[in-house]
């Protein structure tokens, strides 16, 4: 059993946000994968179903992003998920709008959502799709732009840059991380 989370935060007033575009990638690939994410479990709403021909459970925390490591712990448990099949889709600041990056591990690198995860599991050594929202103008905040609607310009991507990622998840559950980085990283998705 693979699970995969997309992370944001529940409600309508976070949907559409910077932040929850690891939720967007997560329902996109529920969609193309005929995966109905209508079940309540985890602390969060999810899915069970088959993509690229594994097995998968696709997990929508509803604890809100700080607080993801609750919900993702334990669908961990209950499914009985190995650190190497958990693929968690989520934003990334440090990369410009319309960029992927795939990593196998590591840190947190600043994000809350990673950190909590990282801290209930206690390891990071899990697979994440890390979708690039940019950085907001001049040093401005962080929180504030994360939590906020993308641009104009940005929206004119976003349907692409969506399904692009989806497309990742699937080529990492098809022919694994080495090939789904070569295909992804950093390059332009937005197209």
């Amino acid at each position: 059993m693979k699970l995969v989370a997309g992370l944001g935060n529940p409600g309508a007033k976070y949907a559409g946000t910077r932040h929850n575009i690891g939720f967007m990638v997560a329902e996109e690939l529920a969609a193309r994968s005929g995966i109905s994410l209508k079940k309540n479990g985890y602390q969060g709403i999810y899915g069970v179903g088959r993509v690229a021909g594994k097995e998968v459970t696709i997990l929508l925390p509803q604890t809100f992003m700080n607080l993801s490591g609750v919900s993702v712990a334990a669908a961990c448990k209950s499914l009985g998920v190995d650190p190497g099949d958990l693929i968690v889709v989520h934003d990334d600041i440090d990369l410009s709008f319309g960029t992927l990056k795939i990593r196998v591990g590591g840190g947190h690198g600043g994000h809350n959502g990673i950190r909590s995860i990282c801290g209930v599991l206690g390891h990071g050594d899990f697979l994440r799709i890390k979708v690039g929202v940019g950085r907001p103008p001049d040093g401005g905040d962080v929180a504030g732009y994360v939590l906020n609607s993308f641009g104009v310009a940005e929206r004119a991507r976003l349907e692409a840059v969506v399904a692009n990622s989806a497309a990742a998840v699937e080529t990492l559950l098809a022919r694994g991380a080495a090939q789904a980085m070569n295909e992804f990283n950093n390059r332009d998705i937005g197209n």
